[in-house]
C-alpha cells in the first residue's frame, strides 16, 4: 500500500480527496492535518511514502512543508495539490523539490496517478501544468544551457536522463535498458549530483531542454 499523509486547510477538500484516494486499491491515506506545520509532524510520526500538501495554508504554506519535510529525511515524496496554476507557485514547487504538480479542478483520477508516480520515485505534473512548463522552456537559450549541462553525463547516463524525462520509474527503466533495478539507481543518483538537481521533476526539466525525452 502507499502510504499518505494529507493536508489540506478546508476538511471539505481533506475529504473529496480522501475520497477520491479511497476509490484506488493501492492507496492509504494514513493521516490528516489542516496546517503545513501539523503536516510535518504527522509525516516525523508516519513516514508516509507521499504527502499530499495544499499550496495555501495557514502559518507554514504547502511548499514551506515541503522543504520541511524533504530535511526531515524520511523518503516522503511531496505532491503538491492546489487550484492555483501561477507560473511563479509553479517554479517554487520544482524549486522545494516537490514530486509533483496536481490541479484541484483538474481529472480526479490525477491526483491518483500523481501520489502513484511520487511513491515510485517518478515526476508528475497535471496536463495544463505541464504545458505551462513546456512553453517556459521552448526557447533555444535554455536548450543550449542545458545540452551544456549534460556533456559531462556519460551516454547511459544521458539515456537514463531522458527516460527520467519521460516519466518512467526505475522499475520500468531498468527493464526498457535491460540491468537491474539497483543500478538504475545509482545512475539516477550519479545523474541528479552531476546536474546539481533535488529531484526527478527537475532533471526531467533539463532533459526536456536538453532534448534527451526520447
Amino acid at each position: 500500500m502507499i502510504r499518505v499523509v494529507l493536508a489540506d486547510d478546508e476538511a471539505i477538500v481533506r475529504v473529496g480527496v480522501r475520497a477520491v484516494l479511497a476509490a484506488a486499491d493501492d492507496v492509504e491515506v494514513v493521516a490528516e492535518a489542516a496546517t503545513g506545520s501539523a503536516a510535518v509532524e504527522l509525516v516525523r510520526e508516519h513516514r508516509p511514502d507521499v504527502a499530499v500538501l495544499d499550496i495555501r495554508m495557514p502559518g507554514m504554506d504547502g511548499l514551506d512543508a515541503a522543504a520541511r519535510i524533504r530535511a526531515l529525511d524520511t523518503g516522503t515524496a511531496c505532491l503538491v495539490l492546489t487550484t492555483f496554476a501561477d507560473d511563479a507557485y509553479i517554479s517554487r514547487a520544482l524549486g522545494e523539490g516537490t514530486s509533483g504538480f496536481v490541479l484541484k479542478t483538474g481529472d480526479p483520477n490525477e491526483i491518483i496517478a500523481g501520489v502513484r508516480a511520487a511513491a515510485s520515485g517518478a515526476a508528475y505534473l497535471s496536463p495544463l501544468i505541464a504545458k505551462r512548463v513546456v512553453d517556459h522552456l521552448s526557447g533555444r537559450g535554455p536548450r543550449l544551457h542545458a545540452t551544456e549541462r549534460v556533456a559531462g553525463l556519460t551516454a547511459r547516463e544521458r539515456e537514463v536522463l531522458g527516460l527520467v524525462g519521460a516519466g518512467l520509474s526505475n522499475a520500468e527503466i531498468a527493464e526498457r535498458i535491460h540491468v537491474v533495478e539497483g543500478t538504475v539507481k545509482l545512475h539516477v543518483g550519479a545523474v541528479l549530483r552531476q546536474l546539481d538537481v533535488r529531484n526527478r521533476v527537475q532533471a526531467a526539466i533539463v532533459a526536456y531542454e536538453a532534448g534527451l525525452i526520447p
